[in-house]
């Protein structure tokens, strides 16, 4: 079977912490989505790691990773990030896999990225400017480069006429003379890649699966950024949601399992876009400075509010959880008062459905408050050590959504997670 792993807010919610967590319970650990705007913490014995794009399974002995074709690489970071990992001691070239069908950034898709951002002044969406956005939008456009075609002879001539209709689009000098001066590190990296094992990933997971090999797919970003079902426009380029692991996989629907979504016991967002239950006072920049709210990838600060259950239960709702998980719930220890969104007053209309139109229609949000729990949640070791006014908050939180809360997290460390 394949079980799912993704973020049900607008990312940042923990998932790496989570699937190193889980890994030991698989044999293979896939990323089915998303590019180097995805920036996954965890800590090693103290140590802080990031990824971005390697899968989050790679410090588990005998556990293979996969980067799906749903994935789209920056060589050139992607390097770097190769070389980071293996400073550490894990041998890459032997447990990680890459699609022959993953799309690659190149250096004039961060010039389009860059180009595009600009142009849009006061309506910027917040790219990461990375690239991601255009590369995705050749692949729909069937013109993209994908990994198998750096083991083609006539790579650079294939780079060559997509770069050429890139610089038509920019139509300024000085973009070309900067994509330039990217070139030599991209083409090093492409050789890079070369020296890791490029598959066909489809027929290798189904092959696995009919061994009854057991398979975790793991999101990047959140639902709530999701192309189709996420806060549009100011959502990423891919599908998020558990959809995404068949299209970014190449795994039928029949083989999926469990469903585990991740949310964080409070809200963030980076960068522009809707936040209906966002704080702009004393309370949000305490949430920030106490739950270190920075971007993993970006270090941009992160907009902070109380839990939205509305959209809470909307994510549930499209990914079909069937286990929550609670990240960073001791955060709120330090809070004096905690409370939770249970509807919109749209217009002056209450709901508990997501809008359609979450950009232009006027929503404030409906709170239930929550006693301060008795003892700090990064103290406890399990399920028993919980405090009551806490175990009220996550029973709001499952009566709400109607999925069982079967994790929480209590600190940043590998193993502070309690089973509920």
């Amino acid at each position: 079977m394949v079980d799912v792993l993704l973020g049900l807010q607008w990312g940042d919610e923990g998932k790496g912490k989570i699937v190193d967590f889980l890994a030991k319970n698989y044999q293979i650990i896939a990323r089915f989505q998303g590019g180097p705007n995805a920036g996954h913490t965890l800590y090693l014995d103290d140590k802080k790691v990031v990824l971005h794009t390697i899968p989050s399974g790679v410090f588990h002995p005998g556990i293979l990773n996969v980067i799906g074709n749903g994935v789209v690489i920056d060589p050139v970071s992607f390097q770097a990030e190769c070389e980071e990992i293996e400073s550490l001691g894990v041998d890459l070239k032997a447990c990680m896999l890459i699609s022959e069908r993953a799309h690659l950034i190149l250096p004039s898709h961060k010039a389009l990225d860059k180009a595009s951002e600009l142009a849009k002044g006061q309506q910027k969406i917040g790219s990461t400017l990375k690239g991601i956005g255009p590369t995705y939008m050749d692949k729909t456009g069937r013109n993209g480069l994908r990994v198998g075609d750096i083991l083609k002879a006539d790579f650079k001539a294939r780079y060559q006429v997509l770069k050429d209709k890139h610089l038509q689009i920019l139509n300024q000098p000085e973009w070309a003379e900067e994509i330039q001066s990217w070139e030599a590190d991209f083409f090093k990296a492409i050789e890079a890649l070369k020296q890791y094992q490029i598959i066909a990933a489809e027929y290798w997971l189904n092959e696995q699966l009919i061994a009854g090999k057991r398979i975790l797919a793991e999101g990047a970003q959140g639902t709530m950024l999701d192309i189709d079902f996420g806060t549009y426009p100011f959502v990423t380029s891919s599908n998020t949601i558990t959809a995404g692991l068949c299209t970014g996989l190449g795994i039928a629907p029949k083989w999926v399992g469990k469903v585990f979504g991740i949310s964080k016991a409070y809200c963030t967002r980076v960068g522009s876009g809707p936040f209906p239950t966002e704080l702009l006072n004393e309370t949000g920049d305490q949430l920030r400075a106490i739950g270190h709210e920075f971007g993993a990838t970006t270090g941009r600060p992160r907009r902070c509010g109380w839990i939205d259950l509305v959209a809470l239960k909307y994510a549930c709702m499209i990914n079909g959880v069937t286990d929550l998980i609670i990240t960073k719930a001791d955060i709120l220890d330090e809070m004096p008062e905690v409370f939770l969104c249970n509807a919109y007053s749209i217009n002056g209309v209450q709901t508990q459905h997501f809008p359609y139109d979450i950009i232009n229609d006027s929503i404030e949000p409906v709170y239930v408050k929550t006693e301060k729990w008795s003892k700090a949640l990064s103290s406890c070791t399990n399920v028993d050590d919980l405090p009551e006014e806490f175990n009220a908050f996550t029973r709001l939180i499952s009566d709400f959504t109607k999925v069982k809360v079967s994790f929480v997290s209590n600190g940043v460390g590998r193993h502070q997670l309690i089973t509920l």
